[in-house]
């Protein structure tokens, strides 16, 4: 635990949740704010090796943070017996470090940065974050209609009319606009589907953000192709600035829902004695209005579902074949 410590300190006091000491403190001044290294022969989750739990990434954590940590934090204490202590990790690219080197144990991480610690074998997925009723979403590919592509989506039954190896090898040799480098909907995992089908295409354009994605096919001339989330086009506003925008851009094919929302984790080697116990603890948690703010401010999770990592393999296969590297996809 060596390497988070110092910054779990440091977080508290930039906070202002723990007095700047006026003179050096003596040796054993400290000792209650931050954990020693736990006893080798101690068992997990016992006092001498307390469970480790992440907050969200931020090299400066604000005071309501780390008010919600606490609150989890006792929660979930309360509800397993098993002492637990709050470490912030500064950047996410820290807290899958933090899972290899056993300095984390629970946490919530991103699409890209779960695949890490799972192909690692250090973590494994718990919870998966829900948004309107699912776990996962899709992605779609638009052109501008009048762009002389072929459409293999039907509107109407919301499904797909041709397989991707079909509907994608139009866009072979066209020039793709993208949201942005780490986006999984506005590039890799489209990106994913066209190494799948065997299409090349020409250097792409990234654009920052998927309404400008919408923009771009819109007015011709920047890309062939873009790919957002589903459906970008509703986006606030861009109706309003351009009232057929539903019309002139059209869905050509869609992915279906594969990509995740953050995934909660636990640590790999837990005993499923310990798993089950803090599943338990965390539907507990979330199901009272102290545990749900504290999800909430801590994770941005409002509901939440019980997941498997086989769950995970589409996305997994296709960011592999996307042909990118995870560590570079991680900040």
């Amino acid at each position: 635990m060596k390497r988070l410590l110092p910054l779990v300190l440091l977080g508290l006091l930039a906070c202002g949740l723990l007095p700047t000491p006026r003179s050096a403190p003596a040796p054993t001044a400290t000792a209650t704010l931050a954990p020693t290294a736990p006893a080798p022969d101690a068992a997990l989750g016992s006092a001498k090796n307390p469970l480790i739990l992440a907050l969200a990434p931020s090299a400066r954590p604000e005071p309501d943070v780390i008010n919600a940590g606490n609150v989890l934090k006792s929660q979930l204490e309360k509800s397993t017996g098993y002492k637990i202590i709050i470490v912030a990790p500064p950047s996410e690219s820290e807290l899958v470090k933090a899972f290899a080197d056993g300095n984390a144990h629970i946490g919530v991480l991103s699409p890209f940065a779960y695949l890490m610690v799972s192909n690692a074998g250090n973590a494994e997925a718990a919870f998966a974050r829900q948004r309107e009723g699912g776990i996962f979403y899709g992605a779609q590919f638009i052109v501008q209609s009048e762009a002389g592509f072929t459409s293999y989506f039907d509107s109407i039954k919301n499904e797909n009319t041709a397989d991707a190896s079909v509907a994608l090898a139009q866009f072979r040799d066209k020039k793709p606009c993208w949201t942005d480098e780490f986006s999984p909907s506005g590039y890799v995992v489209p990106l994913g589907f066209l190494g799948e089908a065997n299409v090349k295409t020409l250097e792409p354009a990234f654009v920052s953000g998927h309404p400008t994605v919408v923009r771009a096919v819109y007015a011709r001339g920047i890309c062939d192709f873009g790919a957002t989330y589903i459906d970008a086009r509703n986006y606030p506003g861009l109706e309003d600035e351009f009232p057929d925008v539903m019309k002139k851009v059209t869905v050509v094919w869609r992915i279906p829902p594969i990509i995740p929302y953050e995934t909660l984790v636990f640590a790999h080697g837990m005993t499923i004695d310990m798993r089950r116990a803090l599943e338990r603890a965390f539907v507990d948690a979330i199901s009272t209005p102290q545990g749900k703010s504290a999800m909430q401010v801590l994770y941005g999770f409002d509901a939440m579902q019980i997941v498997q990592d086989g769950q995970y393999d589409e996305f997994r296969k296709a960011v592999k074949v996307s042909g990118l590297k995870l560590g570079d996809l991680v900040k």
